[in-house]
C-alpha cells in the first residue's frame, strides 16, 4: 500500500517540475552558447587580422565609405565570415542540445521544440530582411546595431519556452546593440561582445546551473 508524501512542498515542486517540463524546451545546452561564442571569437578575428588586415583598414573609414571600391571585397568576405559563423553556432546548438536530450533521456523535438523555433525565427527572419535591405541601401552603420537587436528580441521572444538565462541574453544584446547605434566606430568589438562574449558567459552559467 503506498503512502502519501508528508510533505506538500515536495508535492508542490514535483508538480512544477512536471508542468515545466511538458511547457519548456529544456534540452538546450550551455555548450552550444559556449560553442556558438566560440565561433563568433574566431569570426571576429578573422575579420580584424585577414579583413581589416590587423586595423591598416578602419572600421570607422570602411562603414563611411559606403560606395568606396574597397567596399564591394571587403563587404563580400565579411558577409561570408558572418553566415559561416551563423550556420556553425546554428549546427552546435543541434548538435550539443540533441546530446544532451539523448543523455538525459528526453525526446528533442516537442511541441515546446517547435514553439520555441517559431518564437525564435520569427525576429531573426524579420531582422534578416531588415537588415538585407539596410546592405542594399549602403546604410552600413546600422547593421551591427540592428544585428544585435533583432537577435536580441529573438532570444527574449524564445526565452519563454527555455531557460531564464536566455531571456537575459536577450536582453543584453538588446543593450548592445542600442550601445553600437550611438557608437558606430566601435561596432565590431560590440558585435564580438555580443555573439562571442556574453554567449560564452551565458553558456558557461547555463552548463553549471542545469548540466553539472
Amino acid at each position: 500500500m503506498k503512502t502519501k508524501s508528508l510533505n506538500p512542498n515536495e508535492d508542490i515542486q514535483a508538480i512544477r517540475e512536471i508542468m515545466e517540463r511538458s511547457s519548456k524546451f529544456l534540452s538546450l545546452s550551455g555548450l552550444a552558447g559556449i560553442f556558438a561564442g566560440v565561433c563568433a571569437l574566431i569570426g571576429a578575428a578573422v575579420a580584424w587580422f585577414f579583413i581589416f588586415d590587423s586595423h591598416q583598414v578602419q572600421y570607422n573609414e570602411y562603414i563611411q565609405n559606403a560606395n568606396s571600391s574597397v567596399k564591394s571585397d571587403m563587404g563580400f568576405y565579411l558577409l561570408i565570415d558572418a553566415l559561416l559563423v551563423l550556420v556553425l553556432a546554428f549546427l552546435g546548438a543541434i548538435y550539443f542540445s540533441f546530446r544532451k536530450a539523448k543523455k538525459a533521456g528526453l525526446q528533442f523535438w516537442t511541441n515546446s521544440t517547435r514553439r520555441l523555433l517559431f518564437h525564435l525565427m520569427l525576429p531573426l527572419v524579420s531582422g534578416g530582411i531588415i537588415i538585407i535591405i539596410l546592405i542594399f541601401r549602403n546604410k552600413l552603420d546600422l547593421v551591427v546595431p540592428s544585428m544585435l537587436v533583432y537577435y536580441g528580441l529573438a532570444l527574449v521572444n524564445a526565452g519563454k519556452f527555455t531557460f531564464g538565462e536566455i531571456h537575459y541574453l536577450g536582453l543584453t544584446e538588446i543593450g548592445l546593440g542600442i550601445l553600437a547605434a550611438f557608437f558606430i566606430n566601435y561596432g565590431l568589438l560590440l558585435w564580438t561582445i555580443g555573439f562571442g562574449v556574453m554567449h560564452i558567459v551565458y553558456g558557461t552559467v547555463m552548463f553549471y546551473r542545469h548540466e553539472r
